[in-house]
C-alpha cells in the first residue's frame, strides 16, 4: 500500500461517526492531486454494518480490524493494533478525524511509530508537488501551513466540519472488505473502561445536527431564547449559542459553538444576533448554508453568510417561524 492514503474511521456502538466520512472526503481530494489510492480501516467488534457503509464510498478497500478486546475503546488496544497494521502496510499518509477518542490515542500512536503528527487541521494545500496542512492558531486568529519532514508514514487529523461529508464520492460498486482478526498482547491494555458514560438527559451532540439555530448577544435577554427555540422546532433543528450566552448561563455549555465549544457543519446554520467574532466563526464556517439575521449591516457574520437579513430579529424571527409552520400546515 506504499504511497497510499489510509483513513482510520471511527465507530461508536457499531455506528459510523459522521466525521469519518468527512475525513474520507479529505483523503479523496488529496488523492486526486497525488494519484494515491484511498483505503480505510475501522476497529471494533461486530462492526460489519459500519464496514459495509464505508464500502459504499469510492475507496480501494476497507479493512475491518476486529477483536473482542476492541469492543470497548482503549488507547492501548487501538495503538497496539494500528501500529502493527500501519507498519505492515506502510501507507504514505494516515488521516484521522479529530475526535476526542483520536485526541487520546493518536499522539501515542505517532510516538510508537516514531513519526510526526499534525493535529486539528482545517484544510490542505498541494502546490508544486508538495502537500501542506493548514492549522488554526491563537483561537483562530491566524492559520499556519505545516508540512512533514522525515520518512512516511505521516499522520494528520482533520477537524470536524473541515470537509463536507456529502462531497465524499460514492462507489459505483461496493469496495472489498477484508476482515482481519487481530490479537492484542495482554499487557497492551493497561486501562480498563468502566460503564460507558451517558450524557445527561437533554444533552445533545451538535456535530450530528443537520439544522442549527444559534443565538448571540443580539438576543438581549434570556427570555427571548424561547423565540429562537420556536424557530429551531419549526425547522426540526437544534438550538445553540455563542460563548457569551453560555457564559451567562442562558444555555448549557454543551450548546456552545466556537473555538472553545463545538465545531459543527450542519446543512443549515441560522445565526441570530451573532456578530461573527473569529472565535465563533471557526466553529461553524463549514456549514453548508449560513443564514444570518442581524441589525448591523457591517457585522462580520455577513462576510461568510450565504443569505443575510439586515433587520430587527425580534420582528423577523417570529414572522419566519409563522411562515414555516404555515407551510408545514402546523
Amino acid at each position: 500500500m506504499a504511497n497510499n492514503i489510509l483513513v482510520i474511521a471511527e465507530q461508536r456502538e457499531q455506528k459510523l461517526v459522521r466525521v469519518s466520512i468527512e475525513t474520507i472526503a479529505a483523503a479523496q481530494q488529496i488523492a486526486a492531486h497525488t494519484g494515491a489510492q484511498v483505503e480505510v480501516a475501522i476497529l471494533g467488534d461486530s462492526i460489519e454494518a459500519a464496514a459495509q457503509e464505508l464500502a459504499t464510498r469510492a475507496v480501494a478497500k476497507v479493512y475491518a480490524l476486529v477483536s473482542p478486546q476492541l469492543a470497548q475503546y482503549t488507547y492501548g488496544g487501538y495503538v497496539a493494533v494500528l501500529a502493527d497494521f500501519i507498519q505492515e502496510h506502510q501507507p504514505e499518509l494516515v488521516l484521522l478525524p479529530h475526535t476526542y477518542q483520536v485526541r487520546d490515542f493518536a499522539p501515542r500512536l505517532a510516538l510508537r511509530l516514531g513519526r510526526t503528527l499534525i493535529s486539528d487541521c482545517i484544510g490542505y494545500k498541494y502546490e508544486g508537488g508538495k502537500l501542506t496542512f493548514t492549522r488554526q492558531m491563537f483561537g483562530g486568529k491566524f492559520s499556519a501551513d505545516v508540512s512533514f519532514t522525515g520518512e512516511a508514514p505521516h499522520i494528520a487529523t482533520f477537524q470536524n466540519g473541515s470537509f463536507r461529508a456529502d462531497t465524499a464520492e460514492a462507489a459505483a460498486t461496493p469496495a472489498p472488505i477484508e476482515t482481519v482478526a487481530v490479537s492484542i498482547p495482554a499487557d497492551a491494555i493497561r486501562v480498563h473502561p468502566h460503564e460507558q458514560f451517558k450524557e445527561a438527559k437533554g444533552a445533545v451532540d451538535l456535530t450530528q445536527a443537520e439544522i442549527i439555530v444559534s443565538v448571540g448577544r443580539g438576543i438581549k435577554e434570556q427570555k427571548n431564547i424561547a423565540m429562537a427555540e420556536d424557530l429551531a422546532k419549526a425547522l426540526g433543528g437544534e438550538i445553540a449559542a455563542s460563548r457569551p450566552i453560555c457564559d451567562a448561563g442562558w444555555l448549557p455549555i454543551e450548546r456552545q459553538i466556537g473555538s472553545s465549544g463545538q465545531t459543527v457543519a450542519p446543512k443549515l446554520y441560522v445565526a441570530l444576533g451573532i456578530s461573527g467574532a473569529i472565535q465563533h466563526l471557526v466553529g461553524m464556517k463549514g456549514s453548508r448554508a449560513i443564514l444570518a439575521i442581524n441589525k448591523d449591516s457591517e457585522a462580520p457574520i455577513f462576510e461568510i453568510a450565504d443569505y443575510g437579513v439586515v433587520g430587527n430579529l425580534f420582528e423577523i424571527v417570529p414572522a419566519l417561524t409563522a411562515e414555516i409552520n404555515k407551510a408545514k400546515g402546523a
